[in-house]
């Protein structure tokens, strides 16, 4: 994990700023992950309202996923280290909108499997984002 900021200190603090960036937008991607699974919970339970949660909470999902590939890619621009967990933080954008596709359409042998993988691919982007800006 080696970080290539040449040019200066306004070069560096850029670079700072990004994998910031990275790790708060790859944590709250988790973060709504993981509550999705908590809705997912409450509609299996025949919660008239979690319907309407777990919707919106796609949405957002979705959102931070793609902000969450944005960023990973600058990064990844920056420092060659980063093109895996760039080229990941981009399947995690797609897959979710797969996996949001089949869960519509009531399949959810399918929609629950690539919710896993959903938490495992963004949890592992965050994970490298924070050890990274450690490094």
């Amino acid at each position: 994990m080696t970080h290539s900021s040449a040019g200066g200190t306004a070069t560096s603090t850029a670079a700072a700023g990004l994998t910031r960036a990275l790790s708060v937008v790859a944590t709250l991607s988790v973060l709504m992950i993981v509550l999705q699974g908590v809705t997912a919970g409450q509609i299996l339970s025949r919660n008239r309202g979690a319907e309407a949660l777990h919707f919106s909470g796609a949405i957002v999902v979705h959102v931070l996923t793609g902000l969450t590939a944005v960023v990973a890619i600058l990064v990844a621009r920056r420092d060659r280290d980063a093109r895996w967990p760039a080229g990941l933080a981009v399947v995690v954008f797609i897959v979710g909108f797969i996996q949001a596709a089949v869960g519509e359409a009531g399949l959810l042998a399918v929609h629950v499997p690539l919710a896993m993988l959903l938490v495992i691919g963004a949890a592992t982007v965050m994970v490298w984002s924070l050890r990274w800006i450690r490094a």
